[in-house]
Parts: C-alpha cells; sequence; structure tokens
C-alpha cells in the first residue's frame, strides 16, 4: 500500500498497522533522580531519599500494569554511581538487596517478570545469589517486564555485545560481513523486549546519563521537574499523555503518518 503517491514509499500492511499502534508505549524507561536532593530538602539523610523512591517504585510498577504497558525499565544504580561516597554505595547495595528479598513475592503474585541488566559481577555474592533467585522466580511470568538497570551504562551494553561478535569472528563462528546491526541487537539487554517507546527523566536535568542508548534510538524524551520520590500515578499518566499528543515520525513525513492513520 503506497504510504502517499508522491514520496514512491511503500510499506507492508504489518509495517502500517505497528505505526498506528504507537500511540501506546510498550516500553517505557525511567531515569530516577532526585531521591538524595528530596530527602536534603526535608533536612533528612540521603538515604532516606532513597528509601522513599523504593516506594514509588512500587508505585510506578502498579502504574504501568494499569496502563498495559509491556516493559518498565528503571536506573537504578548506573555504572558511574560506584563514584559516590563510600558510605552511601554501600547502603544502597544494602537496600537494594533488601528490596529485592521484600518485593519479588509481590511481583511475583502479580505476574510481572523481574530482569536485571548491567554487569552485577561487581556486586557481592550474596546480592548476586539473590538477583538469580528473583529472576527464576518470575521467569515464566507474562504481565509485564520489569528491568532494573543495575550498575549499567549503554556504552557498556553496547561494548559487551560488541566483544561477544568479536570473539565469533576470531573464531571462525561467523564473517566480519555478519556484523550486522541486527547481530549486535542480539547481544544487548533486553534484546527480547520492544525498543524503548518513551524514556522519562525525573529530577530536572535534561541529559540521558549513559542509559540504554541503543534501545532508546527513537524514544520520546520527557523531561520533569517533579523528583522522583513525587513521581505519583498522576506524574506518570501525563508523561504518557505527553508521549500519546507527540507524531512518531521514523523518518517518514508528518502527512504520510497522517495518510496512514486514515487509510488503516
Amino acid at each position: 500500500m503506497s504510504i502517499d503517491s508522491q514520496s514512491g514509499s511503500e510499506l507492508s500492511a504489518e509495517a502500517l498497522a505497528e505505526l498506528v499502534k504507537l500511540s501506546t508505549p510498550k516500553h517505557v524507561a525511567i531515569i530516577m533522580d532526585g531521591n538524595g536532593r528530596w530527602a536534603q530538602a526535608q533536612g533528612k539523610p540521603r538515604v532516606m531519599g532513597h528509601k522513599a523512591g523504593v516506594k514509588m517504585v512500587r508505585r510506578a510498577v502498579s502504574t504501568a500494569r494499569e496502563m498495559g504497558i509491556g516493559s518498565l525499565t528503571l536506573f537504578a544504580f548506573s555504572s558511574e554511581n560506584w563514584r559516590r561516597p563510600d558510605k552511601e554505595v554501600t547502603l544502597l547495595m544494602e537496600l537494594f538487596f533488601t528490596v529485592l528479598q521484600r518485593e519479588i513475592k509481590l511481583l511475583h503474585k502479580n505476574g510481572v517478570r523481574l530482569n536485571i541488566i548491567g554487569d552485577v559481577s561487581r556486586f557481592s555474592q550474596r546480592l548476586q545469589k539473590q538477583i538469580a533467585a528473583a529472576e527464576a522466580k518470575t521467569i515464566d511470568n507474562s504481565s509485564m517486564t520489569l528491568n532494573i538497570a543495575a550498575n549499567y551504562g549503554g556504552r557498556w551494553d553496547i561494548m559487551q555485545a560488541a566483544q561477544i561478535l568479536a570473539k565469533k569472528v576470531e573464531s571462525g563462528e561467523m564473517n566480519s560481513s555478519q556484523f550486522t546491526e541486527q547481530a549486535l541487537n542480539a547481544h544487548l539487554s533486553m534484546q527480547n523486549q520492544p525498543e524503548v517507546d518513551l524514556m522519562i527523566r525525573t529530577g530536572g536535568d535534561y541529559r540521558i546519563s549513559n542509559f540504554i542508548l541503543w534501545q532508546a534510538a527513537y524514544a520520546e524524551l520527557v523531561f520533569t521537574d517533579t523528583l522522583w520520590p513525587d513521581f505519583d500515578e498522576c506524574a506518570f499518566k501525563q508523561a504518557v499523555a505527553t508521549f500519546a499528543s507527540r507524531q512518531r515520525r521514523f523518518g517518514l513525513t508528518g502527512c504520510q503518518i497522517e495518510s496512514l492513520k486514515k487509510t488503516t
């Protein structure tokens, strides 16, 4: 079916249907920023902000499930966060362990699959075992996938995938011509999930901080001054409404997209 008789561009019926469906985000990623500042504004230790942020994670998961979002990815701990004061890092690791123990039953009850993305090898053996057990417990759940990015960096993600393919080329398992975008994508984190449609950053900063660089190549970006512990259900839905109000063109013209909506 022709999109625009003057453009010469054609898409399959499947591609047309996919474009129309893009008004609803299948995959939302959130940079949860502002926990420490939230606590400091209230005269509390920074760790209290992180604990308040955990409560908002539970609410965000519930809201995402309610809206029918299939994948939710949360930036919990970046590879750069190791530069923070040792005491804060230690508290974050303990909080991560405690939350896994406490929340996994609720996630499992609600059919949510937990998937930890990032280089977990730097974590303690105790935490690594807890992560593996939590993922195994929820592996067959299908109502939603919750990706927690821990010791994660977008550049690391791309590099580790490239290294896997490079080793395959060296061993003769594949040749260099097979080193394609599709091959690289197959070795990235979340390779079996939809690409990110909407990326939200709370806390007032306007950058993506080395977060899922490949998977968010065409994501709509929403930045809000709201600090993460205050990012409630209403704020989440407002961000999704902002996404829905935008026109995603994927290289096409606005006229072509409007034509698609009228003809499908």
